[in-house]
């Protein structure tokens, strides 16, 4: 959707709903954690949400390319990626709301208006399914701002799109702050319900979309009045005395009758219990004293797969992590091949597809380190940096994440990395020489696009620094040295150029001869870095 036709659906409209509620999630994520004392004060439930709608993402990603998709393959890929990510017990929720919504659009076709009438069936739907998965309803939660939403929308008189979301948006909002007068654990911890505020920024993002305006929002306080959440020594929550010690998640392949039995079973296993899903393929999410039983439970009606079970209370320690290390974000095989002889973890990015928190998840973890430093080496994959660096730090990992936003930038903190100082002064001095360095690049146009250096049309050569397109041209090395004089025109004392895997293989030569000619007293650094797609990148220090 966009501002100048916010009621017409395409492919490209769930999709931009999808990244638009990422982004937000990833923004608001640490605050949502913050929030979670219900029903396990485990502080994830932001996480966890930003991971769902994260592979929900993914899924939309994969049938877009490479020449887009039909309304319907974005509507049913959407739902997928959402059941085959769902995290934690509001993310299989969430899930489930996505499916209402997604159902309820399924008829539509790619060019169809979208319409109120649409946005009330799809809230609607979402509501119900939302309840119908939850094995006993809790007022105060996730579903109330679900409901909420619907029966605004659904009352709201007129036929006008926008106004109809907005009524819906700001009664999930107040429907959010009266849950501390639903859920005596949330009016004790002075918090509202960390799912419901979840959900709030899921459908605010879907009145961005709609609008074409991102809209700022003000910052909640969100620290709890009182310690709801008992803490051991290692900070980690501390379930409640008799609690169930396992949450337990799969993916089940079974008949819905079968289902039901299953239902059963788990609901006398133990409590959370949520099961959402159609077309014999099911997510099962519940928490028990037995992780067991409630396998052997999914293995008698079907076959189980994505079993995850985790242990609620802290875990007792086990053997002490040491030392540090560093995780980058790496864009080809030299820069990688250079993390590595720096005894650092490498991420290899693809094309077009920044990495995912589950690639930074198993990066920290492989590190096998007390402390680790993170660096993403672009501005869109902080988010799901700091939600992986999060996660490490429940474990007891020490972990702290260098807004990089090129791979030059992590160069230079690499370069200045010293394993031996204290963390604190490790980062802060990586932190300062990422930020002294200024980034450029050069690509090929893949569209036309109006640009800051003026339109461009498909194969033209355009040149990017510190993130703004500011040359356009038809000669990589004719942009990139104009790339990279500007990059010098307030001074530098080292100039670093890593070259790109379709990058003539005498561009870097003649980029280095000819910048340090006419820059005396400049250092000039080659590196075959092997990236796709950027035959040259640039950085000044």
């Amino acid at each position: 959707m966009s501002a100048d036709r916010p009621s017409v659906l395409h492919a490209a409209s769930v999709r931009a709903w999808g990244e638009q509620s990422l982004a937000a999630l990833g923004e608001e994520r640490a605050a949502i954690d913050a929030l979670n004392v219900f029903p396990v004060p485990d502080g994830d439930t932001g996480t966890n949400m930003f991971l769902t709608v994260e592979s929900a993402c993914a899924a939309m990603e994969e049938v877009c390319e490479p020449g887009g998709a039909r309304l319907a393959d974005v509507v049913g890929a959407m739902t997928y990626g959402a059941m085959m990510g769902a995290r934690g017990n509001s993310g299989v929720i969430l899930a489930q709301v996505i499916r209402g919504v997604a159902t309820a659009l399924s008829d539509c076709r790619d060019g169809d208006r979208l319409t109120a009438d649409h946005i009330r069936a799809a809230l609607r739907r979402a509501s119900d399914e939302a309840y119908a998965a939850v094995a006993h309803p809790v007022e105060g939660t996730i579903l109330t701002v679900a409901r909420a939403a619907a029966e605004a929308a659904e009352e709201h008189s007129g036929d006008d799109l926008i106004d109809v979301i907005a009524a819906a948006v700001e009664a999930a909002r107040a429907a959010l702050e009266r849950t501390p007068d639903q859920l005596p654990v949330l009016r004790d911890a002075g918090v509202v319900d960390a799912g419901g505020a979840g959900l709030v920024v899921v459908y605010d993002a879907l009145l961005d979309v709609v609008t074409g305006v991102r809209r700022r929002r003000p910052r909640r306080d969100s620290r709890p009045k009182l310690p709801a959440p008992t803490r051991s020594a290692h900070g980690l929550p501390v379930a409640e005395e008799g609690a169930p010690a396992y949450e337990v998640m799969y993916l089940l392949t079974a008949p819905a009758d079968h289902v039901d039995v299953l239902r059963s079973t788990l609901d006398r296993l133990g409590d959370s219990l949520v099961v959402t899903g159609a077309d014999e393929l099911w997510n099962v999410h519940v928490h028990v004293h037995d992780a067991g039983a409630a396998i052997e439970a999914g293995l008698t009606v079907g076959q189980l797969d994505r079993i995850r079970i985790t242990y609620l209370p802290p875990t007792a320690p086990g053997t002490p992590l040491e030392g540090r290390r560093l995780v980058v974000v790496t864009h080809g095989p030299g820069v990688e091949a250079l993390v590595i002889d720096s005894d650092g973890i490498a991420v290899p990015a693809r094309p077009r597809r920044r990495p995912s928190t589950g690639e930074f998840s198993e990066a920290i973890a492989a590190a096998r380190a007390a402390e680790v430093i993170v660096m993403p080496s672009d501005s869109d994959s902080l988010a799901v940096a700091e939600a992986a660096a999060e996660q490490a730090r429940s474990s007891g990992v020490r972990v702290s994440v260098i807004p990089t936003r090129s791979v030059v930038q992590s160069l230079a903190a690499i370069a200045v990395h010293d394993p031996a100082a204290r963390f604190d002064e490790d980062v802060v001095a990586m932190t300062r020489a990422a930020g002294a360095t200024r980034y450029g690049a050069v690509t090929e146009a893949s569209r036309e696009a109006l640009t800051m250096a003026g339109p461009c049309v498909p194969g033209d050569i355009l040149g990017i620094a510190d993130g703004d397109i500011v040359e356009i041209g038809d000669s990589v090395h004719g942009v990139a040295l104009a790339v990279a004089e500007r990059l010098l025109s307030s001074g530098g004392e080292l100039l670093t150029l890593v070259g790109g895997q379709d990058a003539d293989p005498t561009l870097l030569e003649t980029l280095a001869d000819s910048l340090s000619r006419d820059h005396a007293g400049i250092e000039v650094v080659s590196l075959e870095g092997g990236q796709p797609l950027w035959p040259i990148i640039i950085g000044v220090e």
